[in-house]
């Protein structure tokens, strides 16, 4: 298993060393969860973040007691309620298993120790600050500048998974409309 992460990494940042990846590689932890399992609850501090080596994650706010999806995260990206994970705060979103999912998970103190015995671990982790940033902008900026309609065009045509295992509810919640509306978005679609 390990190996096809070290060749990921690897590419990721190409001058790491064996002696980097070894090190890096005595901090992962594998954990799977399965379907319907909670890998971040709100309210608690996120002490990880992971890479999504198989399965699809959710990420969701709990506001009013209904919930608001903000993102679906899958193989080969990287997954965590961030802010918690550098500010050590309680997280404010969910995150859960839509599906079987197996995680390579990297904590905080292990990050911080990488961080100070091996320098090179500063850009491996300034490319994860990147990679979820790029996811959030892009989120903030489908909300923004996108109808409900090109939202959902482009998500079904980035990620076909979305709409084969994710409910329709969560997709509406995603895209900002009702299960309804998002219904007749669908149907004009397919009669497009």
């Amino acid at each position: 298993m390990f190996q096809s992460i070290r060749a990921y990494y690897q590419r990721l940042v190409p001058r790491f060393t064996k002696e980097d990846l070894d090190a890096l590689e005595s901090c992962l932890i594998v954990r799977t969860f399965h379907k319907g399992e909670r890998i971040v609850k709100a309210g608690q501090v996120c002490n990880y973040v992971s890479y999504i080596n198989s399965g699809l994650t959710r990420l969701y706010y709990t506001i009013d007691g209904k919930d608001v999806s903000i993102g679906f995260v899958g193989e080969g990206e990287y997954n965590a309620e961030y802010e918690s994970f550098l500010t050590r705060q309680p997280a404010a979103q969910n995150i859960d298993a839509l599906t079987e999912v197996e995680v390579i998970d990297l904590g905080f103190d292990d990050m911080q120790r990488l961080y100070r015995d091996y320098p090179v671990f500063q850009e491996f982790g300034r490319k994860i600050a990147e990679s979820l940033f790029i996811m959030l902008n892009q989120r903030n900026t489908a909300l923004l500048a996108l109808t409900p309609e090109e939202r959902y065009r482009n998500m079904i045509a980035n990620d076909t998974r979305l709409t084969q295992q994710v409910p329709q509810y969560m997709l509406a919640s995603f895209i900002g409309v009702t299960p309804e509306h998002l219904s007749r978005i669908r149907k004009k679609i397919s009669a497009c």
